[in-house]
């Protein structure tokens, strides 16, 4: 059965990151975006990674530009304004496509294991969040307007499994 350590990822600064280096961690996978309405979760979601990275839970940030033009930026320009605006110190991957003929392979795989709304695969908009557990499956997907701190008690639920 697939598993999100069957993936990789490009971090921010072009560094391969194979997901299996979080094997047995939760992972918070969020798709971003620097001047969203929603960009202020920035905040939440680096609480969430103070709170609970030490117990075992990787927030993954997935710059995209695809709603709005929100993130038109360089890898490098939204990594400093995440560093700058919101202190975010937890793993920044490069920009993707998470909709469309384009989309990156992890989130053609994650909207399939965790559908939305009437079970539409595609990302509605920035902010949209998965978490999955330790053994690397979707245990939940939530929506851009789901602020981070409202994911606490299944972070606790996840990280206890």
């Amino acid at each position: 059965m697939p598993s999100v350590y069957d993936f990789e990822a490009q971090s921010i600064d072009g560094q391969t990151v194979p997901l299996s280096r979080f094997r047995g961690q939760a992972l918070l996978i969020v798709n971003t975006a620097s001047a969203c309405g929603f960009t202020p979760q920035f905040a939440g979601l680096e609480k969430l990674h103070e709170t609970y990275g030490a117990r075992g839970l990787v927030v993954l940030g997935f710059p995209c530009n695809q709603f709005g033009s929100q993130d038109p930026g360089s890898n490098e320009q939204i990594a400093s304004f995440c560093q700058r605006n919101y202190g975010v110190s937890f793993p920044m991957m490069a920009k993707i496509d998470v909709n469309g003929g384009q989309a990156h392979p992890l989130y053609r795989w994650l909207t399939a294991e965790a559908p939305g709304l009437l079970g539409s695969k595609a990302i509605k908009w920035n902010f949209t969040k998965f978490l999955v557990g330790k053994d690397g499956q979707v245990l939940k997907r939530y929506a851009p307007q789901d602020a981070p701190q409202k994911l606490a008690g299944d972070i606790e639920a996840a990280l206890a499994a």
